[in-house]
């Protein structure tokens, strides 16, 4: 995955060569607003950048095979890709920081989130009101803010492609993913509460669809064909590629699913059990909900989304899903969706050299330990 490193450190210096420019304006209004620089940079500055390479890797896919991230400055042919990348990270620390607060996270990748950095801001200078209203209105701002420079940074690399069209294309899959992104997040939270009014027989459902709208294609099929669209994919490649993606981010989410649940908090930079706290009714639950006696599915349901739970409390529940089955299904699961990618990968018209650095990225991202 060489091109793929040396893409990670491009896409960091266009971030870095935006933020720039957006911190300037920033600071023309006023010295108040440093935080909201600082805070984003913070935000911007680590991940695994899995989506800016899935980007790379749909435009390497149909035949952009000059590229070089070493090229001189002058060279234009690279910059609507790394453009497009890095606004699909801009992209995602803005969902990050919207999402820790809908979730009421702490902490984020080992730091604190968002809305408990502005609310320490708060704290620290003795400002009136309350620190948590300032903390969560600040960070809707900065979620905001994040969102409205993705636009901006995609805007300025397809304004560089001098084919319109695959400039089109490129745009309406980005919008397509935002508004499934939100759509996605919406159904999340209604069923953390509206699960009770629903069958049974329809939570398994459920949850895979909001593994699918809120993850899945905004994870891996979005990027794919973003970068494959800016490179003049045909509907052919586009299809083959959504194929390979879908079914890859299903397998991308349920790992993050087990690992909300059983990671290792040093690795993961999240509390041990955190989705049981937050109450989250993800395809883990509905499996063991379907398999749990009715005593245990009752207290599953009386504990999950109890943000007091104890250790002790949080071992029990990881012991009770793990011994019923759940977590073996999962993983079943999640094996059935990389081989249904594969295919799907082994018979698309595209590059060799891509669909060797697509399939070690398949392994990479559903064998994560965070």
């Amino acid at each position: 995955m060489a091109h793929g490193s040396r893409l990670v450190d491009l896409v960091h210096e266009r971030i870095e060569d935006f933020l720039v420019e957006r911190s300037s304006i920033l600071r023309s209004i006023s010295p108040d607003l440093e935080p909201l620089d600082a805070f984003s940079r913070r935000f911007l500055s680590g991940g695994k950048r899995f989506r800016a390479l899935f980007c790379y890797w749909g435009w390497e896919a149909v035949g952009a095979r000059d590229f070089d991230p070493f090229a001189p400055e002058g060279g234009r042919d690279r910059f609507p890709v790394v453009s497009a990348a890095a606004a699909l990270e801009l992209f995602h620390a803005a969902a990050l920081v919207h999402d820790d607060l809908i979730d009421n996270s702490d902490t984020r990748r080992g730091s604190p989130s968002a809305h408990r950095l502005f609310q320490s801001l708060h704290r620290d200078e003795g400002w009136a009101g309350s620190d948590a209203d300032f903390g969560r209105a600040a960070s809707i701002l900065l979620g905001d803010l994040l969102l409205g420079w993705s636009d901006e940074l995609l805007d300025e690399g397809l304004a560089a492609l001098t084919d319109q069209r695959a400039a089109r294309t490129a745009r309406t899959e980005f919008m397509r993913m935002r508004t499934e992104v939100t759509a996605g997040q919406y159904l999340d939270i209604l069923e953390e509460r509206a699960w009770i009014t629903k069958p049974d027989s329809e939570q398994r459902l459920r949850a895979e669809r909001v593994i699918v709208y809120k993850a899945a294609k905004y994870s891996v099929e979005s990027p794919l064909v973003i970068g494959a669209a800016i490179a003049g994919a045909t509907q052919p490649q586009l299809d083959a590629l959504r194929a390979f993606g879908l079914p890859l981010g299903i397998a991308y989410q349920l790992r993050d699913d087990l690992l909300g649940v059983y990671g290792d908090p040093q690795v993961t930079g999240k509390p041990s059990g955190d989705d049981l706290r937050e109450g989250k009714r993800t395809m883990l639950i509905a499996i063991a909900r379907e398999r749990l006696a009715p005593g245990q599915r009752r207290l599953l349901d009386e504990l999950l989304g109890d943000r007091t739970l104890e250790p002790e409390q949080i071992t029990m529940l990881q012991r009770t899903i793990s011994e019923c089955g759940a977590v073996d299904e999962i993983e079943l699961l999640i094996g059935a969706n990389v081989t249904r990618a594969s295919e799907a990968l082994a018979d698309a018209p595209i590059s060799r050299e891509a669909r060797a650095e697509l399939g070690s990225l398949a392994k990479a991202v559903t064998r994560r330990a965070s």
